[in-house]
């Protein structure tokens, strides 16, 4: 048996091999002396015994999977060694469904691979896995090891040690200090039983039959029962995904806020949509919160409303029309100025070169009328096909909506996808040189992203710009959980030079009138703490008045339980320094299992 110095030095060299294959398979000299199930987990999340063959290796199997693309069985060795650095359980994939059960006593022989769920390029972290195994059954009905409970109490404050710059920033050859940081911990349990009880769900079931719930109760909880997403060191440390062994169709039904209560056990597994992942054998109870949806006010009548809303890869295919008009018209209660993103052509997904969306925006204005709301008007430019990004095809766009009985809207030809909008004086005051128009569209910033849209409109004979946006998205950045620490926002790099290109289209505006009201909206795939706003807001350009919320309101989006902003409105000097605008984030998607887009809507409410 290898020492731990020897462990050590040997998950380097498999680190380096990792970043290569999402499977690594070494051909060390096979080591068939007897193993244990720590032996093979070793104190670093790479094995020791990793591309060797072990024999005999014993253990109880804790969990059957026989579905997926995944399947095979969770051993553990019910005489554990005194490190907490190494796991005492580790997967073995079969292929097929394993022909053992749960009790079942096992000797495993077979090879050593570390998986890497999603690819190398991923820069996930990788799973133990014992593969190609020969599997004996000595003996069946034994008691599964006692599952170990993941508590407040247990899983460390700190989130993640830094990574080896001399690995390029990876932690997998790093020794595990289980009790000093959250995804050390999460690593030295990789397989075993595990067991979380009374836990409040932060992330709402998905379409895949998992759901996120945090084992501490008052890690930067707001008032619906979310874990907040502040900055990039509140990784929230208490979150984990449940998925289970069992049926779909048993699964629980939750929103944020609700209650799994008694206790969730199975073992911990680690997958490429979220990291560490209890896959229960035994669900806890579903208890409910009683998450509401929300409602804004009714602007008054000197008050403008302007909101933007994801409207989630619209067409005229989809039977969301519906619900998208009812949460237009009773939860935002029909704002006069509604910025629309992921509005598709005519005939979404279809790729045959179709760019015009006025049928998708004619059954949502429809909806919206037989929902009881206004008859709003739409300006929107037609996209080159297949130039903006999102789903191939579909042709995403950001579109106007308006109510002319409150505002108007300030035509000005010539805009198309290609025509840069400029600023010009008239009278005075700033003006477009097209309404609607796009900025700045030939910039390399926009390649294979949407160009924000802007219009002129006038509210009670006062100018107001305002500009939809949809920043290029976060595919492609390395996970949270990731084996690179710090992870790399490689996405980030466009969206910065989308806010420096929009940053300087709105000083382009204020330089030829200071005090110009201009609101900028929409989904900047971005946080209000991150560079991309922080360009936006340079010299006092704009600034995000999500951040006149409490910190527990500023968010429109969970991802993984982490609830965040991505959608944002920002505005202009002489809005914010009037002090009388007033900000909401309708909460009425992300928190929901039932959601009708993956995003909440945002509402400004100001005085011109």
């Amino acid at each position: 048996m290898p020492s731990k110095k020897s462990a050590r030095l040997g998950a380097l060299t498999v680190a380096a091999v990792c970043s290569m294959a999402s499977t690594v398979v070494l051909t060390s000299p096979a080591h068939a002396e007897a193993v244990r199930i720590h032996d093979v987990q070793g104190t670093t999340r790479m094995s020791p015994y990793a591309g060797q063959q072990v024999t005999d290796v014993p253990g109880i199997v804790t969990g059957v999977r026989a579905y997926g693309s995944s399947k095979g069985f969770w051993v553990q060795d019910p005489s554990p060694d005194a490190d907490p650095a190494t796991s005492e359980g580790v997967f073995v994939f079969t292929g097929s469904a394993p022909k053992v059960t749960a009790g079942d006593s096992v000797l495993v022989t077979g090879t050593v691979t570390e998986f890497v769920p999603g690819g190398a390029a991923s820069g996930n972290q990788a799973l133990t896995e014992i593969t190609r195994a020969t599997v004996t059954v000595v003996s069946s009905g034994n008691a599964v090891p006692a599952a170990t409970v993941i508590d407040e109490d247990a899983v460390p404050r700190r989130y993640t040690p830094a990574g080896d710059p001399a690995a390029g920033g990876s932690i997998n050859g790093l020794t595990l200090r289980p009790d000093t940081y959250a995804l050390d911990y999460y690593e030295s349990l990789e397989g075993m039983n595990v067991q979380v009880a009374d836990t409040r769900v932060v992330g709402a079931t998905d379409a895949y039959y998992g759901l996120w719930v945090t084992v501490k109760p008052r890690e930067n909880r707001n008032r619906r029962g979310g874990a907040v997403y502040s900055s990039y060191e509140a990784q929230n440390t208490g979150r984990l995904q449940i998925q289970s062994l069992g049926p779909g169709a048993q699964f629980p039904v939750a929103n944020v806020g609700d209650t799994l209560t008694g206790t969730t056990t199975g073992p911990l597994d680690y997958n490429q949509f979220g990291g560490y992942t209890l896959v229960a054998s035994e669900l806890g109870t579903l208890k409910s919160g009683g998450l509401k949806r929300e409602t804004t006010r009714k602007q008054r009548g000197g008050e403008l409303a302007v909101a933007t809303y994801n409207v989630k890869n619209l067409d005229p295919s989809d039977n969301t029309f519906a619900q998208h008009a009812a949460a237009i018209v009773d939860n935002l209660n029909s704002p006069d100025v509604v910025s629309l993103e992921e509005i598709q052509d005519d005939n979404g997904a279809t790729n045959d070169g179709t760019v015009s969306a006025g049928q998708t925006l004619k059954k949502l204005t429809d909806a919206i009328v037989a929902a009881g709301g206004p008859a709003y008007a739409w300006r929107s430019i037609d996209p080159v096909d297949l130039a903006d990004g999102g789903e191939p095809g579909g042709n995403i766009r950001q579109a106007f909506l308006f109510n002319p009985e409150r505002v108007s809207f300030t035509d000005r030809a010539g805009g198309d996808a290609t025509t840069p909008v400029g600023v010009t004086k008239v009278r005075g005051k700033a003006a477009l040189t097209v309404s609607p128009g796009r900025v700045d569209p030939a910039n390399a910033a926009w390649n294979n992203s949407r160009k924000p849209l802007v219009g002129e409109f006038v509210f009670r004979g006062r100018t107001v710009f305002v500009i939809g946006n949809h920043f290029a998205s976060k595919g492609g950045d390395q996970a949270l959980h990731s084996q690179f620490q710090p992870p790399t926002r490689s996405s980030e790099t466009q969206r910065v030079l989308q806010a420096t290109a929009l940053n300087t289209f709105v000083k382009e505006i204020l330089a030829v009138q200071k005090n110009a009201d201009v609101v900028s909206v929409g989904d900047y795939n971005d946080f209000e703490f991150s560079e991309t706003v922080r360009r936006m807001e340079a010299g006092g350009a704009l600034w995000s008045a999500i951040k006149s919320l409490p910190e527990g309101d500023r968010y429109s989006y969970v991802f993984q339980g982490n609830t965040q902003t991505l959608d944002q409105i920002l505005i202009s000097p002489s809005i914010r320094r009037s002090c009388d605008f007033e900000y909401d984030s309708v909460h009425i998607n992300a928190e929901f299992n039932d959601q009708m887009s993956d995003h909440d809507p945002q509402v400004l409410r100001f005085r011109p």
